[in-house]
């Protein structure tokens, strides 16, 4: 429909600027676009690939500041948008995952904090989302602070959020709606609820900023993770590395991608995610950025990203 504001005037005349020269469209940013354009167009050539079995995944990092809840949510958006039925549970206490997605703070919902004080069920607190009807989400919120404390020495701690995801899991099978994905946002910490995160998924998913100290606290975590495998969950591993908030302007981001593939070989993802403003701002408006700005370059690269992940055995 047209502007009711704009003007109806007489055409303009053909403009006699000259044509702007070959190399005009050669800059950076028309370079840019049009690989945005081909990554675009080969993500949209193929289907994803379903899993056979529900893959449950923690996504986390104990360097806070790498991107780790924009993945989280990004990553669970784009597999929900293109068929999967993803759980989204947002382990955080800070429940930037469960803002993030336009649920409103606490009032008088229950949320993740009642799950582990044994209070509610996982799937009773689930929330649909209206705009991405394939993704659910556990909503989490400061509260979730408190249950390090409260559950001190409680026996079984680590194992809470596990059996209440199996549960939920089995559930919607039951019902004929069995989840492809589940993603859960950890805190960047190693306390009570990142490990148990650790103890509920079968797989780590790692997002290392394109910064000078990117590999800080990765070596920690990758030594976390064996501890939890021989010791609480024998399937846990690291399934992939994802660069994020890359910098193309720069030398220092090639640099650091370069590290991090020469640390951990073909365990990270060929696609990178590049900063990106309409990625930073989305959640402001209580949406991912693919449904935000589905054109945008994060947009394109986190739809790839999930299509590569989705790949993975």
């Amino acid at each position: 429909m047209s502007d009711p504001r704009k003007k109806v005037g007489r055409r303009a005349a053909p403009s006699s600027a000259p044509s702007p020269a070959p190399q005009d469209r050669d800059t950076p940013i028309a370079r840019e676009l049009r690989e945005d354009f081909k990554r675009l167009k080969k993500v949209k050539a193929s289907k994803f690939q379903k899993p056979a079995h529900t893959r449950v995944i923690a996504v986390t990092n104990q360097k806070g500041g790498v991107g780790k809840t924009t993945t989280a949510v990004n990553m669970a958006a784009a597999l929900a948008l293109n068929g999967m039925r993803v759980l989204l549970v947002d382990a955080d206490a800070q429940g930037n995952a469960s803002t993030g997605l336009g649920i409103s703070p606490r009032e008088e919902r229950t949320d993740v904090y009642e799950v582990f004080k044994g209070e509610a069920r996982l799937e009773d607190v689930l929330i649909q989302l209206e705009d991405i009807p394939n993704l659910y989400v556990a909503p989490s919120s400061i509260t979730l602070a408190a249950v390090d404390f409260e559950l001190g020495q409680v026996p079984g701690r680590y194992s809470i959020l596990r059996d209440a995801i199996r549960e939920t899991m089995d559930s919607f099978a039951a019902q004929g709606k069995a989840f492809d994905f589940v993603f859960i946002d950890c805190p960047p910490s190693m306390a009570l609820l990142p490990v148990s995160a650790l103890v509920a998924a079968d797989e780590v998913l790692v997002p290392i900023q394109a910064e000078f100290y990117a590999l800080q606290g990765v070596a920690q975590l990758v030594q976390t993770v064996e501890d939890v495998r021989s010791s609480r969950n024998e399937k846990l591993h690291i399934s992939a590395f994802i660069v994020t908030m890359v910098d193309t302007r720069t030398n220092l981001a090639k640099d650091v991608s370069e590290e991090v593939r020469a640390h951990f070989g073909d365990r990270v993802l060929h696609t990178e995610i590049p900063r990106s403003v309409a990625a930073a701002e989305a959640p402001s408006f209580g949406k991912s950025v693919l449904t935000h700005d589905p054109r945008n370059r994060a947009a394109i690269a986190y739809l790839a990203a999930a299509k590569e992940f989705s790949a993975l055995s």
